[in-house]
């Protein structure tokens, strides 16, 4: 099994920035995708970005530009940079990892952006 603690979510102002944070452990594999997904009242989850065990990222295009996601291999860990933030930004976001036979979901952390 792998377990996936989110953190760093919040309540910022629009324009503003926030950095979550998602730890993996367990039975890693040497290859798999990390990635976010957010869910929004009402809407279906998204993407949001992902980066493959070999350093490969990937974007939705509503945050491409703004959105930077990074990680830490030797501490599996990932992290989503999020600037420039938008009302329409607001939702839970969802650590993911995908394997060759595997899925697992994070606990999901609330990201709200309100003035």
């Amino acid at each position: 099994q792998v377990q996936l603690v989110e953190s760093g979510g919040g309540l910022v102002q629009p324009g503003g920035s926030l950095r979550l944070t998602c730890a993996a452990s367990g039975a890693i594999a040497s290859v798999y995708v990390l990635g976010w997904y957010r869910q929004a009242p009402e809407k279906q989850r998204e993407l949001v970005a992902a980066i493959t065990s070999a350093g490969t990222p990937n974007y939705a295009d509503s945050v491409k530009g703004r959105f930077t996601i990074s990680r830490d291999n030797a501490q599996n860990t990932i992290y989503l940079q999020m600037m420039s933030l938008k009302p329409e930004d607001t939702a839970v976001y969802y650590c993911h990892y995908f394997s060759l036979g595997d899925n697992y979901w994070g606990q999901g952390t609330q990201v709200t952006i309100s003035s």
